[in-house]
């Protein structure tokens, strides 16, 4: 580190906006290129990058403390970096396991939070659609049945529960970070 740099800290320290500005053009194109080989993506390397100084800044006061500086810059991206990925694995996984309609189905055997979060997304579809899914899905009717006890075709049957289907999937999307709060307890 040199004098320069220890200077910059001393005032980032001291909470000079400018001193950090200055700090951030230092390091950022390398901290940037680092992050990008561990994630190969441009998105998630700005975010780690932004937080890696949000969190220099929010713990400035400690910046005195460090005695390889270049260091704890590249210790804290490369942990958030980590975590970032573990994250969007998880979610990945999930999101695979919520796309299969088995799921959908295996819900009303196992009653639990995600069996909630069905419920709720049923109670938001159009009342036709939410009525062709609850006699298909949960009475086990055939298309047959449904559209004789609804007055419809079983095409119109068919096309009602591919929209309902999609419209609980695309609410489940919308919620998942509720389930995965729960999955991950």
């Amino acid at each position: 580190m040199d004098v320069n740099e220890q200077e910059l800290i001393l005032q980032v320290s001291k909470g000079s906006e400018h001193a950090f500005a200055l700090l951030f053009h230092r390091h950022h194109q390398h901290l940037a290129a680092f992050v990008f080989k561990l994630t190969d993506s441009y998105t998630l390397t700005e975010e780690v990058v932004q937080d890696t100084f949000l969190k220099i800044w929010i713990n400035r006061e400690q910046l005195t403390d460090i005695k390889n500086f270049k260091g704890y810059l590249f210790t804290i991206s490369k942990n958030h970096t980590l975590n970032c990925l573990k994250q969007a694995v998880k979610e990945r996984a999930l999101m695979q396991y919520l796309e299969t309609e088995s799921v959908i189905n295996d819900a009303e055997e196992s009653p639990s939070f995600y069996h909630l979060l069905l419920d709720k997304a049923i109670n938001e579809l159009p009342p036709q659609q939410q009525k062709v899914y609850v006699l298909s899905k949960q009475q086990r009717l055939k298309y047959s049945e449904i559209a004789s006890l609804m007055g419809i075709s079983p095409e119109t049957v068919k096309s009602y529960l591919k929209l309902a289907i999609v419209s609980i999937k695309s609410f489940v999307k919308k919620n998942i970070y509720l389930l995965l709060l729960f999955l991950t307890k």
